[in-house]
């Protein structure tokens, strides 16, 4: 483990973009977004979260694949995939960090996805752990432990001093070409920092989120309970929830005819749209019941069951503060253990 004065970090980020892009969370109105670093960058540090996870880095939102330009009865197909450069991601939570194995075991699973595949091979995690956990954050109900952050770096900031540790071979190589930079320190330097976290942690309101029922009941049972009857009514169908989630990886491959070419892309979709998954009978799922018991189905039962238990959900809180409806997760999982 390595530390560095707080008030140095800009040397710390200065090291890093030498070997590598390198984008860190900044605020940008009355939100926090990844930027790419630069000398005028400010890293917004005192902010927990990013209005986007870094999700983005790996499964953009939208993302070109191919362009298709007509000659006669000829087609000619022009390649867009980008070669990625390496990047390295600065200040991820540990309820994001949680999320990138959840998405390897969708895009990494044979046959794997190759845009997402070169991006996490390309990709470092600079993970930084929560000094102060907000009311809405639940990531422990999930085992997660935002004292003790994974990644492919770690990095704690308290009394005045940053702490790096590399976790993994990437997070070492990285370490590597800018140790020179550090200090040395002991671990148990930040163990009563770490204990601090812990215990903020173990008063937050649904930090101990009873999932007990999803666990121990038969996926039929939940899926026709009656809870599902009242529940969903407020749902506006907007998606809101679907686009900050970090694990959320539905998406829709499209044409779109310019005139000149036809460009085929990929972007984000919602299991929450009417039209998600149409096809030409129609849609499976008729009613919005039907879609908003599909998604919160697959966070807390489907996945799991096929996933060794591991849920589709980080508790990062994203759709607690997001919502409009104030209809979440958390809402859901109180609602069936209460039922």
């Amino acid at each position: 483990m390595y530390k560095l004065p707080f008030e140095e970090i800009n040397k710390l980020f200065e090291a890093v973009s030498l070997n590598t892009a390198l984008y860190v969370p900044v605020k940008k109105n009355d939100t926090v977004v990844y930027e790419k670093y630069s000398e005028n960058t400010i890293y917004a540090y005192d902010e927990l979260n990013t209005v986007k996870s870094a999700k983005d880095f790996f499964f953009p939102q939208v993302q070109d694949i191919a362009q298709f330009k007509l000659r006669g009865k000829s087609i000619e197909i022009i390649n867009n995939e980008e070669d990625y450069e390496s990047f390295a991601v600065f200040g991820v939570r540990a309820c994001d960090a949680k999320s990138f194995e959840i998405l390897d075991k969708v895009f990494l699973a044979e046959p794997a996805d190759p845009y997402y595949k070169e991006r996490r091979e390309k990709g470092v995690i600079i993970t930084a752990a929560c000094e102060k956990p907000d009311e809405v954050c639940f990531c422990t109900a999930f085992g997660i432990k935002p004292w003790e952050p994974s990644g492919d770096v770690s990095v704690w900031i308290s009394g005045g001093y940053i702490y790096w540790q590399a976790n993994t071979q990437k997070g070492l190589e990285l370490t590597g070409k800018i140790k020179d930079i550090f200090n040395a320190c002991e671990e148990n330097e930040i163990e009563y920092f770490k204990a601090q976290i812990k215990n903020i942690c173990g008063k937050l309101p649904f930090g101990n989120l009873d999932l007990k029922y999803f666990k121990e009941t038969d996926e039929k049972d939940i899926f026709s309970s009656s809870v599902w009857d009242e529940i969903y009514k407020g749902c506006l169908g907007c998606g809101t929830c679907t686009f900050v989630c970090p694990t959320c990886q539905c998406y829709d491959i499209r044409d779109f005819d310019n005139g000149k070419t036809v460009e085929r892309f990929r972007c984000w979709d919602s299991c929450m749209y009417s039209d998600f998954t149409k096809m030409a009978h129609g849609n499976p799922r008729k009613t919005q019941k039907e879609r908003f018991r599909q998604r919160f189905m697959h966070k807390l039962k489907y996945f799991p069951m096929n996933n060794e238990g591991i849920y589709s959900c980080v508790g990062c809180g994203r759709c607690v503060r997001s919502c409009p409806q104030k209809l979440n997760i958390v809402k859901v999982a109180e609602a069936f253990s209460h039922d």
